[in-house]
């Protein structure tokens, strides 16, 4: 699977279980990191660890895991490393806190939600 189908299927998960303003910023030539962030929300901790059990089923599902996830337990803010693709999971006052968009301002956000298959 390449990493704009992987990317695909993550954001299709994450708005599968209602994640907020997913946002999708092209890291590549700009971290060296991965070539996708995913950045979204939820308003309690019990919807963050939903969207980050989704995200990981789907991936288990077609073969592939996850390398690495922090954060779950506390569920303010679930990181999960897919290799080329990072998902930010917040609450949405951490994601305010944050402000991962404007941190990683230089890094064009793209649409993949108009993308995704029903």
């Amino acid at each position: 699977m390449n990493t704009e189908e992987l990317l695909k299927k993550i954001v299709k998960a994450a708005d599968d279980k209602r994640a907020e303003d997913i946002v999708v910023l092209n890291m590549k030539g700009i971290s060296l990191l991965a070539d996708y962030f995913i950045i979204c929300h939820a308003n309690s901790g019990k919807q963050v660890q939903a969207i980050a059990r989704e995200m990981k089923d789907v991936l288990e599902e077609i073969g592939t895991e996850v390398r690495k996830v922090e954060g779950f337990d506390e569920a303010k803010w679930i990181l999960m490393d897919f290799g080329d693709v990072i998902a930010h999971i917040f609450q949405r006052d951490e994601r305010s806190y944050y402000n991962l968009e404007k941190l990683w301002g230089d890094a064009p956000i793209i649409n993949v939600l108009s993308r995704v298959d029903p």
